[in-house]
């Protein structure tokens, strides 16, 4: 794959929030859709202005000096190395951070960053049975250049399926022939027995068939151990919704400080799956439908179930046909699908990516080369953010605060600091640290938020 293919597939993997930047992009059938959900989210919610005017966004088209938190659980192993490594997860190659915003009682912590520091990081260390491991709170000041983007590109993880699919056809001669034939049919037969809910969400979204929450909502649950990543859809569809539409007083404090309520969606989380605290996998992500209008209720009672559940059915369908179909293509006459893998992969190119990045974690002898995938798919993100000149990367799914440090940007200028919190909840520069990052990833096995098994040093993901 030359640099220009590559480059199309990240950059159709960015969000970009200048919807100026995407006019004209007609050959899609799916535009007209996306139009008018960019409309809705936007001006139809109480908190839809978030969407083009919030503090993250303020903090990265500013000048000068970016300050963000990042938790860690293994300080004491990074600095006998000098050296802090980025994780892949939502933020691909990053260093996971949150915002900090300077005021004259010191840094303010985003709410994402005040649920990490200390609620999330504890629970997940508590889990572990080593309560020896404090999180420890690092401040990174990070000084922008003067040649950084200043546009508005977000990696959409969800759109990372075209990606994966490429990198396994590079990689895929690591395994056997037997294990590549296995591989390539079991996703095959995944997506197969998943016809009815892709048919329907495809229903759903190009041509408005109706059907009842209720019935759509059961299809999906008993669809997600077939297709993982549809966990991952639901979540982030169901936290958008949190995040759009709670009107609770806390929820319209954080709007006028320009930050989405994340407590919502990780209360949300961690309410229905307690055990994600030892291992956070959001393929379990599957809220049961006759619990998921109590759950809603117990989180934020401002919500109107009947509207979210008309909402997410809507919403799912509209990202699975988006972000999971091969761009362009609006599969119909599901009985006459040949159901061999080139012939799948023409139509439902992403998902078979996402399949296959997933399984490749406990497929055969894969797992030993799995971080050299991810590693792989780093390397090209580092390369498209170079040319782009981003420093630092967010999560643009939504901005929900999710903010990373490119490890690989040229004369990448930072401090950082181990950080201590005072009683008002912000936190100080306590000590400087002759850190270095590199660009190269951690293994997803050490990760704080992927393993409750510790060993070498790590970030938090």
């Amino acid at each position: 794959m030359d640099f220009l293919d590559t480059y199309h597939l990240w950059a159709d993997a960015h969000a970009f929030f200048d919807p100026a930047l995407l006019a004209g992009e007609s050959t899609d059938p799916l535009a007209e859709q996306t139009a008018a959900w960019d409309t809705r989210l936007a001006e139809a919610t109480p908190n839809g202005h978030l969407l083009r005017s919030n503090a993250l966004f303020d903090a990265l088209g500013g000048d000068g000096k970016l300050y963000l938190l990042h938790v860690t659980h293994a300080l004491e192993k990074i600095a006998e190395q000098g050296i802090l490594y980025p994780s892949g997860g939502c933020l691909v190659g990053s260093v996971y951070c949150a915002p900090l915003t300077p005021t004259d009682d010191g840094l303010r912590l985003h709410n994402l960053a005040a649920y990490v520091l200390n609620k999330e990081a504890p629970a997940f260390v508590a889990v572990g049975g080593t309560p020896q491991r404090v999180p420890t709170p690092l401040i990174f000041e990070v000084t922008v250049p003067r040649q950084a983007y200043r546009g508005l590109a977000g990696v959409d993880y969800l759109r990372l399926g075209s990606i994966h699919l490429s990198i396994y056809s590079h990689l895929e001669y690591l395994l056997s022939k037997a294990e590549r034939h296995q591989l390539r049919e079991t996703v095959v037969s995944r997506v197969k027995n998943s016809t009815s809910l892709l048919a329907l969400a495809a229903g759903v979204a190009f041509h408005r068939t109706r059907v009842t929450p209720t019935a759509f909502l059961h299809l999906l649950d008993e669809t997600i151990p077939r297709l993982p990543i549809l966990g991952y859809v639901y979540f982030e569809a169901l936290a958008e919704y949190l995040m759009l539409h709670s009107t609770s007083e806390r929820t319209r404090h954080l709007a006028d400080l320009g930050e989405f309520n994340n407590w919502l969606y990780k209360e949300m989380l961690f309410a229905a799956f307690p055990h994600m605290a030892g291992k956070f996998d959001l393929a379990q992500f599957r809220p049961t439908p006759a619990k998921l209008d109590a759950l809603l209720t117990s989180i934020d009672p401002t919500v109107d179930t009947a509207h979210a559940r008309a909402y997410l059915t809507d919403r799912i369908s509209y990202l699975i046909a988006a972000r999971l179909f091969t761009p362009g293509q609006v599969p119909e006459a599901w009985h006459h699908t040949r159901w061999e893998f080139d012939s799948v992969a023409a139509q439902l190119g992403p998902l078979l990516g996402h399949l296959i990045h997933r399984e490749l974690r406990t497929f055969g002898r894969y797992p030993d080369f799995y971080f050299y995938f991810d590693q792989y798919k780093a390397l090209q993100a580092w390369n498209y953010w170079n040319h782009m000149d981003i420093v630092t990367p967010f999560n643009g799914t939504i901005p929900k605060g999710e903010i990373g440090i490119n490890p690989a940007y040229p004369d990448l200028n930072y401090r950082i600091f181990r950080a201590e919190q005072d009683d008002t909840g912000h936190v100080h520069p306590a000590e400087h640290l002759d850190l270095t990052i590199a660009p190269r990833l951690v293994d997803i096995r050490y990760t704080l938020m992927r393993n409750n098994q510790w060993t070498p040093p790590s970030t938090a993901a």
